[in-house]
């Protein structure tokens, strides 16, 4: 799958991707709650990029970029002892900066990064 054009991902940002990411970011929270429904949460939050601009990852582009990720071992510890609430600060004051023009490329910046931060998982490889 190519990545979409500009115009494409900048239309999806202004209709759906600015109150969607919201929406996601705060249901995976809910769902983290549970240890049943965790691995959703994070699928969800490994899904912000693409819900903001339509962003491909670069592993889905070309598969020999998806290496380097962490040892999942130590992608759990950080995401137990850091990641969690880490991820929902970040993700918080990145939607704070989303309201001011200003703001705005900061926080898709951020929230472009989210799933590092939530679990060191490496969106573009």
């Amino acid at each position: 799958m190519s990545e979409r054009s500009f115009l494409t991902r900048a239309l999806w940002f202004v209709f759906i991707g600015w109150w969607l990411t919201p929406v996601l970011v705060n249901a995976a929270w809910l769902l983290g709650l549970t240890v049943i429904l965790l691995p959703i949460s994070v699928k969800l939050i490994n899904l912000v990029p693409t819900a903001l601009t339509l962003k491909t990852p670069n592993s889905t582009l070309d598969p020999d970029s998806a290496r380097g990720q962490h040892n999942l071992l130590v992608r759990a510890l950080y995401f137990v002892f850091v990641g969690w609430w880490l991820s929902f600060l970040w993700a918080n004051v990145a939607n704070l900066l989303a309201v001011s023009i200003i703001g705005l490329p900061v926080a898709i910046w951020m929230l472009h990064r989210l799933p590092f931060v939530l679990s060191l998982y490496r969106y573009d490889g």
